[in-house]
């Protein structure tokens, strides 16, 4: 298998911006993410939580949901994820014991993230699997995206009527 070359890095992550500009405008977390094999996308997917109300419905795990029923196997170590936000525990943790090959990330999450930001659990010494992980790809741009959707639902009258109970 040949390695994705970096400078393809920015075309993938702007896949997977688009990805995550849809799941803004369906209400959700602006995050998405491609999955990457032989320098072709091969999966991607968006933050579904709200709309599929379920914790685990993260951009990182619709992708890998998708590979797995396609290719009938969970080691994806020949596999570039591209996401739009540095993936958190839950994620990493799931993108470690998958194997995927190496990690690409937009913005970083020093308060949540799990590929350095508040962990590194995909560089955990007593794990058995070490992805690659390169972050800063299209910061600013994913940043934005996340920045201006906190920003209307601030702004929205809608705000505060959901509790957490709800």
């Amino acid at each position: 298998m040949t390695p994705v070359p970096p400078d393809d890095d920015a075309r993938f992550m702007r896949e997977a911006l688009r990805h995550a500009e849809a799941a803004a405008r369906s209400g959700e977390v602006p995050v998405g993410a491609v999955a990457v094999r032989d320098g072709a996308v091969v999966a991607a997917g968006r933050n579904r939580v709200e709309e599929l109300h379920s914790v685990s419905a993260h951009a990182e795990f619709e992708v890998i949901r998708q590979l797995e029923s396609a290719t009938g196997d969970w080691r994806m170590s020949d596999v570039t994820l591209y996401v739009t936000k540095e993936p958190c525990p839950m994620c990493a943790g799931m993108l470690v014991n998958c194997r995927v090959r190496r990690i690409v990330y937009g913005v970083p999450d020093p308060a949540g993230g799990g590929c350095g930001g508040a962990l590194d659990i995909t560089g955990c010494p007593t794990l058995l699997w070490h992805p690659e992980v390169v972050g800063g790809v299209l910061a600013e741009e994913a940043r934005e995206l996340l920045q201006n959707f906190f920003r209307s639902r601030r702004e929205s009258p809608e705000r505060g009527k959901k509790s957490f109970n709800q």
